[in-house]
């Protein structure tokens, strides 16, 4: 009797946890609070499929309780042999019919969806927005073929439009996925995957411009730790934005921060680079391309963007990502070499 109270305790724990941390999580990022076309549409098979599997639970929960009430053994009837009915012909009909007709009602909406989201003929159109995704350990370049532009970490794209995406892996197999907005899309290496996401307007704007991307594939230490941020804006902010940063130059105005620019030039230039056009070939971009740095959302993809937070990561690259490209092959440098990076890299706007 104690041991049957304890394990109903714990279950009655672990249900009310369940319950309490179901509300945990930041704003968009959940495929149940869709934010695009594709998350729409797939929100909606999910309902379905979920409606479907609950009619069943229900109607085979009726059966059992109906079949145990019904034919149950009663008092005074231990010895006698109940009716021995074998085969039944409409009843086999009906519970073959019925899952064949689930089947189809769910078959059918999703693979229409399946081919609706699957055609990319539009990528190759002149006005097209394009992305190139490229996933590496533990960090995401985006490549803008139509405006000659290479950054990373910092996804911005237009809303109300459809966003091509051309996704490779340069390393190991990752997974690109913006759950809020749809997805997710395995990046590989010896192959390229085409999809695309529609950013809504009015979603963006209560999310404040900013939805979180994952890579959904275990590809290391650093995993959980392989996040990028998306900014969506109009498409007029969009195509302002992607002029100014082919424009952008360092502006490097103090000391420090020219201190720095010599402290990237000798130690860093070899990997990174600052300038959005980038030209070097793709095998040769082994480190986020910096351009625009002072303006991105996360420092290093997680940690909050400002000066102390560069700092910790030019100090200790390993601790805040482990097994991260960088760790091993970093310069050690000084407290006031770091500090003078990290004034340099404040440097790299967008305008």
């Amino acid at each position: 009797m104690k041991k049957w109270r304890l394990n109903f305790r714990v279950l009655s724990l672990f249900t009310l946890l369940a319950f309490v941390l179901s509300a945990c999580g930041k704003p968009f990022l959940s495929t149940l609070k869709p934010a695009g076309e594709v998350a729409e549409e797939q929100y909606s098979l999910m309902l379905l499929s979920t409606a479907i599997m609950v009619l069943v639970i229900i109607v085979v929960t009726i059966i059992f309780i109906f079949v145990i009430l019904r034919f149950r053994r009663r008092k005074g009837e231990e010895n006698v042999i109940p009716k021995q009915v074998e085969g039944s012909r409409k009843l086999e009909i009906i519970w073959t019919v019925i899952p064949i007709l689930l089947l189809i009602i769910l078959t059918v909406p999703t693979v229409i969806s399946t081919f609706k989201l699957a055609d990319v003929k539009g990528m190759k159109d002149k006005d097209a927005v394009v992305v190139n995704v490229r996933a590496n350990l533990y960090w995401w370049e985006f490549e803008y073929p139509n405006q000659k532009i290479i950054t990373s970490q910092d996804l911005v794209v237009p809303t109300d439009k459809k966003v091509y995406f051309n996704i490779k892996a340069s390393d190991v197999k990752h997974s690109f996925w913006i759950p809020s907005v749809g997805g997710k899309l395995d990046a590989n290496t010896e192959n390229d995957n085409k999809f695309w996401l529609v950013f809504d307007s009015k979603k963006s704007k209560e999310a404040n411009g900013v939805f979180y991307g994952k890579c959904a594939e275990l590809c290391g230490p650093s995993h959980s730790l392989m996040d990028f941020k998306v900014r969506a804006v109009s498409s007029g902010e969009f195509d302002t934005w992607a002029k100014d940063l082919k424009k952008a130059k360092p502006d490097v105005e103090t000391a420090s921060a020219k201190a720095g620019q010599e402290v990237f030039n000798e130690s860093c230039i070899g990997c990174h680079a600052v300038d959005v056009k980038d030209n070097r070939p793709e095998q040769a971009r082994q480190a986020p391309n910096l351009a625009g740095f002072s303006e991105r959302e996360r420092v290093a993809g997680v940690l909050p963007h400002n000066k102390e937070n560069i700092k910790k990561w030019l100090k200790d690259p390993e601790k805040v990502k482990p097994g991260n490209k960088m760790s091993g092959t970093y310069p050690d440098l000084t407290d006031e070499q770091v500090n003078e990076l990290a004034d340099y890299l404040m440097s790299l706007k967008e305008k």
